[in-house]
């Protein structure tokens, strides 16, 4: 019967993939820079850049495969079999495809005020080819933008859309030219060579001054008066304002977050734009406000991800807000910061807010390297940083996370311009002066997950037949095909094998210190 069945399958599946093209359309070759780390960068112009192209899964049978390492590969393809018997590797990745977890939504970066400059610092030509790269159908396939309400430390001045003292009605409320001039159309020209629209995201650092405590943008300040009382009431109207005011220019949010990290607004002497926030101030903020307002207006449907801040705080701001009946009917999700992760395993925090709010997906908001003080700013090709990415984006996914959002799209060499002088590093960096950009070690580590995870993907299980260095994740895509993506942050070559137990052996070799992506079709197995 077992054989009868499957045998039945593969003949569907041979019909339905023999029109298959076993081809990458359009690949061109990175041209390598080093700046004396530990591995190189991509340099990209208006006329030249490196791409690896439309994917196109191979027939069945067969696999393919996209290799990043720090000795200079970058998404370098290559081709094999399925084979039919076991290669007799010292290790075996065994697919389970029947134990089924978190759909993906997507991966993507910010469209901040600083990376707009850049990007619009470059010209016309290479702005198109750096906005190809992170969105067209022949880059790595970024849907995700989440968009700063007004400043953020990545701008170059202080301000909010509403800063008229005591204007409660929002009567003047308006966008900024940092807005109208910079992120919009950057975003409208980002939709147009996407196959697919974006899910734009939406947070805000600060509420206007006067709806303060402290009557700043800046420092340890949390809005006046009470949830329910004209402050609360007057924020929660300026997200539907902010939703409005874009949505005139074609371009409407998937979502909102309730702040970004709200327990920055509670430190003192806090050095940029914050809104403190407590869990029960937020889940009454929701509950009251925020939740009822979007209700009511013409987007119901936006979602709205709660705490926004560092996954350490995940499961007790996760119990204060989403156990209250009035405010969790009006969230959807739950979004994290990477900061301080190595320091608060995935598991007693994601894992465990999971378990207990299966119905509440997590989401990665922010993240960026260069951040700490011990390892501050641009590191102009560091494999280092790429192995931070792909190791913490593993954890996320194997943890339930759905996705997975970089900070700023792009900055300039000094890692700005960021007002507070808070200079972090980006996936591209840009050198406006020659008209070029640098695409980094961590623009690939990205696109080993977002080129290959499309919305839908399902992940899966996949276990070890023993102790091994190499960290792993896999998922169904909605066309049956299988994604295992693998990271080696060894000093030593792994060699191991892939078992699908219904198509057969994938013999592999993890280089040392390398990001490898697999991709295959599997029979029957349609998420």
């Amino acid at each position: 019967m077992f054989l009868s069945y499957h045998c039945a399958v593969l003949l569907a599946a041979i019909a339905r993939l023999t029109t298959t093209t076993f081809s990458t359309a359009e690949r061109s070759e990175c041209a390598a820079r080093s700046f004396g780390h530990d591995s190189v960068v991509c340099e990209c112009n208006s006329t030249y850049c490196d791409t690896v192209g439309v994917v196109s899964v191979p027939p069945l049978g067969h696999h393919i495969s996209y290799l990043s390492s720090m000795s200079g590969n970058r998404l370098e393809e290559n081709r094999g079999p399925v084979r039919a018997n076991s290669t007799g590797a010292g290790l075996r990745l065994t697919l389970l495809p029947f134990k089924k977890y978190q759909k993906m939504r997507g991966f993507g970066g910010a469209m901040t005020d600083a990376a707009a400059l850049n990007i619009l610092s470059l010209s016309a030509g290479a702005q198109d080819q750096l906005l190809r790269q992170y969105f067209s159908k022949e880059g790595i396939g970024y849907t995700v933008v989440r968009v700063p309400m007004a400043s953020c430390d990545f701008s170059t001045r202080l301000y909010t859309y509403a800063d008229t003292r005591d204007d409660y009605g929002l009567h003047n409320f308006a966008l900024a030219p940092e807005d109208v001039h910079m992120k919009i159309p950057l975003l409208q020209r980002a939709q147009a060579m996407s196959p697919q629209p974006l899910s734009l995201l939406a947070s805000a650092w600060s509420a206007p001054a006067w709806m303060k405590t402290n009557n700043a943008l800046i420092g340890k300040g949390s809005l006046k008066g009470k949830p329910g009382g004209k402050e609360h009431q007057s924020w929660a109207q300026y997200y539907i304002r902010f939703l409005e005011e874009y949505a005139k220019y074609n371009l409407t949010f998937w979502a909102v977050t309730t702040g970004n990290e709200p327990t920055a607004g509670q430190m003192t002497n806090y050095s940029f734009q914050a809104l403190g926030f407590s869990p029960e101030e937020q889940r009454d903020w929701v509950a009251l406000d925020l939740g009822p307002a979007l209700h009511a207006s013409s987007f119901p449907h936006t979602h709205v991800l709660m705490l926004d801040d560092n996954r350490l705080l995940v499961p007790h701001w996760a119990k204060v807000v989403l156990s209250d009946i009035h405010a969790g009917r009006y969230i959807h999700g739950v979004a994290v910061h990477w900061y301080l992760d190595s320091m608060f395993p995935a598991g007693p925090t994601l894992g465990t807010t999971h378990e207990l709010y299966p119905e509440y997906y997590l989401f990665g908001t922010e993240a960026c390297a260069g951040w700490s003080p011990l390892d501050r700013g641009v590191k102009l090709g560091s494999w280092q940083r790429a192995e931070q990415y792909a190791h913490d984006i593993l954890e996320d996914l194997n943890h339930y996370v759905t996705g997975w959002t970089d900070w700023n799209l792009a900055l300039d060499q000094s890692g700005g311009p960021n007002w507070v002088k808070n200079f972090v590093d980006s996936p591209v960096i840009v050198d406006g002066g020659r008209d070029v950009f640098y695409k980094q070690p961590t623009f690939y580590s990205m696109a080993h997950f977002s080129k290959f995870l499309c919305e839908g993907s399902q992940r899966v299980g996949v276990s070890a037949s023993g102790e091994t260095n190499l960290e792993f994740s896999a998922f169904i895509r909605p066309d049956g095909s299988v994604v295992l993506i693998i990271l080696n942050r060894s000093s030593s070559a792994i060699q191991f094998e892939v078992w699908d137990q219904v198509v057969g052996y994938i013999p592999s070799t993890a280089p040392p210190h390398s990001i490898l992506t697999l991709v295959w079709y599997t029979l029957g197995l349609n998420t």
